[in-house]
């Protein structure tokens, strides 16, 4: 079993599928969470949020709500990128962003395969939903690659990834 990612530790720098401004792009983490617009490259400041699955109820009527509600209060506290991850094929995160007309405010990642959450530990089985191998609900402050706080719930909870509790951690 993988080793659960760390404060401290940085995120795999995998390819994934991205819908940004209403585009499927397939692009590296690192290209995602860096601004590569200045002469000296930064990192960004990002906050990525797990969701079991789109569509999914409380994905779907509090978890990704949040975001969209509190996306001018992250941007007040200098967060570059919102960034929601979910074990979902990208036309199917592409839909549920359309849905909920977010994707001006946040970037969503197709984890189909579940590398990058298999890759830091923080998955678990969701067959007895017919679900398969799905993200954990978790959130995390990032610089870059680099995870400066991360928020992962109890199975069943939402509680400590809500975007308020998110937003009270930032400086």
């Amino acid at each position: 079993m993988t080793e659960i990612i760390k404060e401290g530790d940085n995120l795999p720098d995998v390819l994934i599928k991205a819908i940004v401004k209403d585009e499927i792009k397939e692009i590296k983490l690192s290209n995602l969470f860096a601004d590569h617009s200045l002469m000296h490259p930064k990192d960004k400041k990002v906050v990525l949020f797990s969701v079991p699955g789109a569509f999914t109820p409380t994905c779907s009527a509090k978890h990704l709500p949040g975001f969209i509600t509190y996306a001018n209060a992250f941007k007040e506290k200098k967060v570059d990128e919102i960034v929601c991850l979910s074990v979902n094929d990208p036309f199917v995160m592409k839909a549920w962003c359309d849905a909920n007309k977010a994707g001006n405010d946040i970037i969503f990642l197709a984890d189909g395969n579940a590398t990058l959450s298999k890759a830091i530990g923080l998955t678990f089985d969701g067959a007895m939903y017919s679900l398969g191998i799905r993200s954990q609900r978790f959130a995390m402050i990032l610089t870059g690659l680099k995870v400066q706080k991360l928020f992962i719930e109890k199975p069943g909870v939402f509680d400590v990834s809500s975007a308020q509790k998110v937003l009270g951690h930032l400086t």
